[in-house]
């Protein structure tokens, strides 16, 4: 008896994975980044032979210890398509509390715990007016940002808090470490790890990109829009109350002025490092590079002997190349849709 084979029935070809190409183009520029930041430092380095000494690399750990943590917590705000302005004010008004705690002959631990809460109980505030109350984060974090300031120059005044008023447990936490790693890098490590693995790992994080992506299409799948908002912007306060502290433990000196001006520089770092303004893309290691990366120039241009006042200019310039890259990013993800959404008719039609 002959079997007849049935006719296999055609398939449409498979429709290029958006999301594949994006996290493609993400990791490349990330990889971009770390390759700009080795060629730099090693050309620093046949320029100068003591720039990358034991001490230089812990000095470069250190400087960018800081901003890499504040930028962990606004990357999280930016991939949900927000913003935060006042994370500077926070970081200067938790240092100084956590200041205020030790002078007063508090426990060091107590004092760190109190500046992560104080930027938690910030964060709320940023994050119940932008969620509940529909209100733009630029024009809320912007408020904030001189609601906090002028509240950190009424207690303090003309107060200041310095290394001789810190336990020196505290300030040698600042500046020791396991060989050229610095305790802050580690403690920093740890939390940048922390951040990526649940923005990878766990729904409420992924919820995050998705919110970022599409806030419509994200309330229509069921995520808790208004909950996400206000988790990210607690996340980056906290963040930004731990850096506080850290800040404190790394310089020993605070007053009213401290972080000011500290937003813009965070920003810089997050969008260099390849977190979308527009939201639902990047990642906090992206950040974190971005960070290391403005970092390092401020410690390159001097070594070399070039101005400091060019620091800003090439600041400003990566960030202009960042934004201009995320444009292309942007319309080449739009075009994949568009090709996709062709497909997908056509195979209906056919």
């Amino acid at each position: 008896m002959t079997m007849t084979a049935e006719p296999t029935p055609a398939t449409a070809p498979k429709a290029p994975s958006t999301t594949g190409v994006l996290d493609r183009v993400l990791k490349v520029r990330e990889l971009a980044i770390a390759a700009v930041l080795v060629v730099m430092l090693t050309a620093t380095q046949l320029d100068n032979s003591a720039f990358l000494s034991q001490q230089g690399i812990k000095d470069l750990l250190l400087n960018a210890t800081i901003l890499v943590l504040v930028a962990v917590g606004q990357a999280v705000v930016v991939i949900t398509r927000n913003v935060d302005l006042s994370v500077g004010s926070i970081l200067g008004i938790t240092a100084f509390a956590a200041g205020d705690v030790l002078n007063g002959g508090g426990n060091p631990v107590l004092a760190v715990l109190l500046a992560i809460a104080l930027g938690a109980g910030f964060g709320v505030v940023n994050g119940l007016l932008v969620s509940l109350g529909q209100v733009p984060a630029l024009v809320v974090t912007l408020g904030t940002l001189y609601i906090i300031r002028g509240l950190d120059s009424i207690w303090i005044g003309s107060r200041q808090i310095t290394a001789a008023d810190l336990p020196s447990g505290f300030t040698s936490f600042g500046h020791d470490g396991l060989g050229v790693v610095p305790y802050l890098a580690l403690l920093t490590a740890v939390v940048l790890v922390i951040a990526a693995y649940y923005l990878r790992s766990y729904r409420s994080g992924r919820d995050l990109y998705a919110l970022g992506s599409s806030p419509e299409a994200a309330r229509l799948a069921g995520v808790q829009v208004r909950k996400r908002i206000l988790a990210a912007y607690v996340t980056c306060g906290a963040l930004a109350g731990l850096a506080g502290a850290l800040y404190l433990a790394r310089f020993g000196n605070v007053d009213s002025g401290t972080g000011s001006g500290y937003e813009l520089t965070v920003v810089s770092a997050v969008v260099v490092g390849g977190v979308a303004f527009t939201g639902g893309s990047g990642s906090v290691y992206g950040a974190a590079l971005g960070a290391l990366l403005l970092t390092s120039i401020n410690s390159v241009l001097p070594s070399i002997g070039v101005s400091s006042v060019w620091v800003q200019a090439i600041d400003g310039i990566l960030l202009l190349l960042a934004i201009a890259v995320d444009r292309v990013v942007a319309l080449r993800v739009a075009s994949l849709l568009r090709k996709r959404a062709a497909q997908t008719r056509s195979a209906h039609h056919a």
